[in-house]
């Protein structure tokens, strides 16, 4: 069975109404939600295949495909998962490693540094992913400097983004209302809106593209 035509891409103006409904679009996009619902039932493993999975739903829309069907090649959303992963903690390592010195020192004053620290690091973070998203290039990841500097190239735009995926986080906990188990898909709509977001402001900016290679290697 063919995926239905899909309505929101990466050339989507962006907005509220766009990237909350991108998870949401058709039956298939839908079933993929649910699908990364019940793998965060598996600790750990199943947060790492959902971050694999908004990865190569980004990969496949840069390429010209429809970002459906992703859960494919476990394997793959495994790799990508942690390679991405591996970067959030190297970002925000230096935040957690002064706030444990605060800690083990009686150090208050470091502690709004360390705040200070891991805010510039999730800043920092979106300015990595849609790039690996292209070609699965772990330079694109290691390299916070080089992160950063694309989040302000980026303009405008890009807080713009982190609106509407601060207003995405804001509404999932919504999910806490269906006995705690709804915020399970919930989160799963969020991160897909929040990287939908990201996403289509890097493409944009940086014309991320990639027209004629396979979606996925091997």
């Amino acid at each position: 069975m063919s995926t239905p035509p899909q309505r929101f891409t990466l050339d989507t103006p962006l907005s509220l109404r766009s990237a909350f409904a991108f998870p949401l679009q058709h039956a298939k996009a839908r079933s993929e939600v649910l699908i990364g619902g019940l793998l965060l039932f598996i600790p750990v493993v199943g947060w790492i295949l959902n971050m694999g999975h908004r990865i190569n739903m980004v990969h496949r829309m840069q390429h010209g495909q429809a970002a459906w069907p992703a859960w494919e090649n476990p394997t793959q959303l495994l790799k990508d998962g942690s390679i991405t992963l591996l970067g959030m903690i190297e970002y925000h390592s230096p935040a957690l490693l002064l706030a444990w010195i605060a800690w083990q020192q009686n150090i208050p004053g470091l502690y709004p540094v360390a705040a200070a620290l891991w805010i510039l690091a999730t800043v920092a973070v979106p300015g990595y992913m849609s790039h690996y998203c292209l070609k699965r290039d772990p330079s694109e990841i290691f390299n916070p400097a080089k992160a950063l500097r694309r989040v302000f190239q980026a303009g405008p735009g890009y807080w713009h983004a982190w609106v509407i995926a601060l207003s995405g986080l804001l509404l999932s906990f919504v999910g806490l209302l269906g006995l705690g188990f709804g915020f399970f898909f919930s989160s799963v709509w969020f991160w897909q809106v929040a990287g939908y977001s990201f996403a289509t402001q890097f493409t944009q900016s940086f014309s991320l593209r990639e027209q004629n290679e396979s979606v996925l290697p091997g």
